[in-house]
């Protein structure tokens, strides 16, 4: 083996040694990982069952039981229209779009953090044109006299003025003249986390990812109830519609009625008018149900991704309220915190704040790096490839913080409070949770008993309806009876239909307190793909 071979391995064994040897003695104390632990928070408190909710129910009442639930709840109400307009929410809607995007900016906050667990290899090159001043540095030296000698730079301030043919021409000036630099090489740097404070960064943004995808998930609950509730909306008004077109029919006959009366002399003109205005009435009712309609059509093409009334072709024609079922399946309390997204979020978010209070103590201990540098560096390209050209240096780093103005331990100290007010958020989420499940369990058994009183005030007032008018063809009553009737079986309708909304709509309310279906995975949408394609209006 050549010599120069020989000692050129050698050399290279004593820098690889001399940096693993720390590396490794350093690494065994890496292990110790300085502020608290994060510990699942537990609810303080929450009811047994919803038994209080579970009351006698009233002839053909939906009741809440406790049972597993199908998480695409909306088939529950049997209505194709509506479960198409599900299927088709997750790729269209864009405040979803957003959340996903939202979820992949924090898991690439999370690469950024896990990174700083690696060394860092950098690769480097440079070429310089240098003059160095005779009065700087290197007069320190004596090269800034003739004759002067510095070996510094591979020879560049030897007294040297150049190179000819090989040979080397003396420096007799004093003066170091502009040379060429050329140097290419690696470097690397590696934080030893000695006291955790990168583990609880990654720690930390973990949290975040978590919270973030809980966040999702929220955004896909309320946007699937949102669309629910708009398109039960949109039936009731469309039912209220019909109710009040077939009384503005039932009005027009009365009205004919009191006309050919009247031409017999059999009533007046006051009826005749009395007659005219109750039809009036019931049609100027119509202009602001079409605008309603309009605008829930809007509110659902806009969930979707679409331009205004994109959907009145399909949604235009009347349908009926999609029912409830018979049993509505709730789950148990204690499941409500795994459950809802929103405390999944809120407890993500205090896992990270706890994990930031490691990193702000960390910050109070000392900091070890590992750094080295290989590489080659001469005043020529002759011999810039040459393995005497080469240089490296390595070594560890140490930072001691003494004095920084009171910033770390405000900073400590910021991130306790805000670890404190993401306690009080998790358990004011967790409050709100349990009372928005009750309200909803209350509001939904209420409104059903309502609608079955309704229903039979419904029926008693067409069967007065009736009356009035057989009895105004008879002569028995007047046709005030009649106007009053009618009054009457249109207020009714109206608030049977506008209950039997508001029933369908409490359920998806519930859904929604609970925290939409059971499922651990959701669909997810495409945050590649381009904005939705505009569904051609048919109709209207």
């Amino acid at each position: 083996m050549k010599p120069w071979a020989r000692n050129g391995r050698l050399r290279r064994w004593t820098f690889v040694r001399g940096a693993l040897v720390p590396a490794a003695l350093v690494s065994l104390l890496g292990g110790c990982t300085v502020g608290p632990d994060f510990a699942q928070p537990k609810p303080w408190w929450s009811p047994a069952s919803w038994g209080q909710h579970e009351v006698k129910p009233v002839v053909a009442s939906s009741k809440p039981v406790v049972a597993a639930v199908d998480p695409a709840w909306w088939n529950q109400f049997h209505d194709a229209e509506m479960t198409a307009l599900e299927g088709r929410l997750v790729e269209s809607n864009l405040d979803l779009r957003i959340a996903m995007i939202r979820l992949g900016e924090s898991r690439a906050a999370y690469g950024q953090a896990r990174a700083a667990m690696f060394p860092t290899l950098n690769a480097n090159g440079s070429y310089t044109r240098e003059l160095i001043s005779p009065n700087g540095i290197v007069s320190a030296f004596g090269a800034g006299a003739p004759g002067g000698s510095f070996t510094a730079q591979s020879g560049i301030a030897s007294g040297l003025v150049g190179t000819q043919a090989g040979t080397v021409i003396p420096n007799t000036t004093g003066v170091i003249p502009p040379f060429n630099l050329y140097q290419y090489g690696f470097d690397a740097t590696w934080e030893i986390d000695l006291w955790g404070r990168v583990r609880r960064g990654v720690e930390a943004a973990q949290a975040s990812v978590d919270a973030a995808n809980d966040q999702l998930r929220d955004t896909l609950v309320a946007i699937e109830a949102e669309l629910a509730r708009d398109y039960i909306q949109l039936r009731g008004v469309q039912r209220t519609r019909q109710i009040i077109e077939e009384n503005l029919a039932s009005a027009r006959e009365s009205l004919k009625l009191t006309q050919e009366r009247a031409t017999t002399g059999l009533t007046t003109d006051l009826d005749v008018a009395n007659a005219q205005a109750q039809a009036d009435g019931i049609a100027a009712q119509l202009p602001q149900l079409e605008q309603q309609e309009a605008q829930l059509i809007n509110a659902v093409s806009q969930l979707l991704g679409q331009p205004p009334q994109a959907l009145a072709g399909d949604l235009r024609p009347a349908k009926p309220i999609p029912p409830v079922p018979p049993q509505i399946p709730v789950g148990l309390p204690s499941d409500l915190a795994r459950r809802r997204p929103d405390i999944r979020a809120a407890e993500a978010q205090l896992h990270a704040a706890t994990a930031q209070i490691g990193v702000a103590v960390a910050s109070f201990f000392p900091s070890i790096s590992l750094s080295g540098s290989f590489g080659f560096q001469s005043v020529t390209t002759n011999n810039i490839f040459n393995w005497n050209s080469q240089q490296y240096g390595f070594g560890p780093t140490v930072v001691l913080p003494i004095f920084q103005g009171g910033q770390l331990v405000s900073t400590l100290e910021l991130r306790k409070q805000q670890e404190k007010e993401a306690a009080v958020a998790y358990q004011r989420t967790v409050l709100a949770a349990l009372h928005d499940v009750d309200n909803a369990l209350t509001a939904y058994d209420a409104e059903q008993k309502r609608n079955q009183r309704l229903a039979t005030e419904t029926a008693a007032a067409r069967r007065a309806l009736e009356l009035a008018r057989a009895r105004y063809v008879q002569g028995i009553s007047t046709f005030l009876d009649v106007l009053e009737a009618q009054r009457v079986v249109l207020a009714a309708e109206q608030q049977l239909a506008d209950s039997t909304t508001t029933v369908s709509t409490n359920l998806v309310a519930l859904y929604k307190s609970l925290g939409g279906g059971w499922e651990s995975a959701y669909p997810l949408p495409d945050t590649t793909a381009k904005a939705a394609p505009v569904t051609p209006v048919k109709g209207g």
